[in-house]
């Protein structure tokens, strides 16, 4: 039988990954409640038309990188490739949009078919926030805000930079991409190939090539900034206004897009040198026409996402594991007593492991094994007297401890 093994661009969660995983959502989750965003989950699998409506029929994730499938009943089903499609479908379908501002955070896996790399795989974990129905520039402020505290929580705060663009209005965009196309159609032959089917349907995606000779040609590009309408200039001065009221450092970034109609004024990223080429820990943006994109009213939004995997690798430290206490019952009698005295201690919040076989030296190694911080040993003649021995394991100490007073003790050494 060949050897098993997890699908390529998986991989198995085990209880030090897990750690990992668990310090960033559960940090995330905190930072986020104290801005005021609830948690929500939407289901990993949705309608494929949900995705096709907010990425565009002729994106990568659409065209190259979907997991999509036609499931029993005949329906096109996609694993979700990210998440505020689903958040802003769970909006209008719960028909919640009237109850803004809606403030949402979450963390969960997505899916999609690339390349697997470090940092990369093909199924990712991602929290992230979602503001919906703010049209103000301090809604923009504040979801950068509460990602910059998210990563200062995390120890990260100083291996990332905030870049930071506008996209403008629709006045704006319009503008500045007819003048971009017919700059681009003048250096056609220097484009790449993928470059060059993205001229007429998705031209500022051009703009973040990672191609050589496209960089080449966009460093001469006209510049954004320069076909701002003076209401898309004020917004901007008022998101950087924002930052700089809150001290949060960054730096223009003229280059920093997003390639669909609906993204609109502020774009943003969290780049890090630490993690090689995938440097972007966190990225987000306003896109205040996806709502409308996907059959709801004309509204609002803004939000960020930013990959577990990537923000994992940077946490400073590994975090510990919690230690036990080894229960170290010896004969029948101690065990069938072992039992409760454990689920009594679990109930004074003690993590509690049973040794389950050998003689006394062999459990206490597998106790030492386990990194536990004590070892309750009960036999007999400890049972006949009410008490238990509680060995101490970093200095080898031990005493008796009253079977009543032994969740007060351990509590000491916890």
């Amino acid at each position: 039988m060949a050897k098993l093994q997890p699908a390529r661009g998986t991989h198995d969660l085990m209880p030090a990954d897990m750690r990992r995983h668990r310090a960033v959502g559960d940090a995330a989750r905190r930072v986020a409640g104290l801005y005021g965003f609830d948690e929500v989950a939407t289901p990993i699998f949705e309608f494929s038309d949900v995705f096709r409506r907010t990425l565009g029929d002729t994106s990568d994730i659409v065209t190259k990188e979907m997991y999509t499938f036609v499931d029993k009943g005949g329906e096109e089903i996609t694993l979700r490739p990210e998440n505020t499609a689903g958040v802003v479908r769970a909006v209008l379908s719960g028909g919640l949009l009237q109850q803004g501002p809606l403030k949402y955070f979450y963390f969960g896996p997505m899916f999609r078919y690339e390349r697997p790399q470090k940092g990369r795989q093909r199924q990712f974990h991602q929290i992230g926030i979602e503001l919906i129905a703010v049209p103000e520039p301090l809604g923009d402020v504040e979801v950068i805000a509460c990602g910059w505290a998210v990563l200062r929580a995390l120890g990260c705060a100083d291996k990332v930079a905030l870049e930071l663009n506008t996209l403008g209005d629709g006045e704006s965009r319009a503008a500045y991409r007819e003048a971009l196309v017919s700059y681009l159609r003048g250096h056609l032959s220097a484009l790449s190939a993928d470059s060059q089917a993205r001229l007429e349907r998705n031209p500022l995606r051009i703009l973040d090539s990672k191609d050589e000779g496209d960089r080449r040609v966009v460093a001469d590009a006209p510049r954004f900034d320069e076909f701002l309408t003076p209401a898309a200039r004020e917004f901007f001065a008022r998101v950087r206004g924002g930052l700089d009221a809150l001290g949060l450092p960054y730096r223009l970034n003229p280059r920093l897009v997003r390639g669909l109609d609906y993204y609109c004024h502020t774009a943003f990223e969290f780049t890090t040198e630490a993690l090689g080429a995938q440097g972007t820990v966190m990225g987000g943006g306003r896109y205040d026409g996806l709502i409308a994109e996907m059959g709801g009213p004309a509204s609002h939004g803004v939000g960020w996402a930013a990959g577990v995997e990537r923000l994992a690798m940077l946490l400073a430290a590994e975090p510990p594991a919690p230690r036990p206490v080894a229960m170290v019952p010896m004969g029948e009698k101690a065990e069938a007593a072992a039992l409760a005295l454990a689920d009594r201690l679990r109930g004074e919040g003690l993590r509690v492991e049973l040794g389950y076989r050998g003689n006394l030296k062999r459990r206490l190694e597998v106790a030492n094994r386990r990194n536990a911080r004590a070892a309750v040993i009960l036999g007999e003649d400890e049972l006949a007297r009410g008490a238990a021995a509680v060995k101490d394991l970093d200095t080898g100490g031990q005493s008796e401890v009253a079977l009543d007073q032994l969740g007060a003790r351990l509590a000491q050494l916890r």
